[in-house]
């Protein structure tokens, strides 16, 4: 697998990471049958597909990249499906979180 395609794949991974986050919510604590199932599938392809990415990149990037694009993506759900507030401050440490990111996947290109 080229570098490329893991990174491919641990993007998707962490896509799919914040929407499972998102389905463990609508899942009211696995006492809802289809947001369970909904969750429990794309939980196990998300990880499935961050093991993937895992055979090319280090295990410390990959994790640390997946976390990331998981909690970006479930501020923004927050903010946006769930109504949360969205602060200043918020929007200042999101930034720095995407930045670690973007750090993380120019340094190990």
């Amino acid at each position: 697998m080229s570098n490329t395609t893991a990174w491919i794949l641990l993007a998707i991974a962490g896509i799919l990471e914040f929407i499972w986050a998102t389905g463990l919510k609508y899942s009211e604590g696995f006492t809802k049958l289809w947001p369970s199932v909904f969750t429990l599938i794309t939980m196990g392809i998300s990880f499935y597909l961050l093991s993937l990415s895992m055979k090319v990149l280090p295990v410390g990037v990959s994790y640390t990249v997946w976390t990331g694009i998981g909690a970006v993506g479930a501020i923004i759900i927050g903010f946006v499906v769930f109504k949360e507030p969205l602060s200043l401050m918020k929007l200042v440490f999101l930034g720095m979180i995407v930045g670690g990111i973007l750090g993380l996947k120019f340094i190990e290109s």
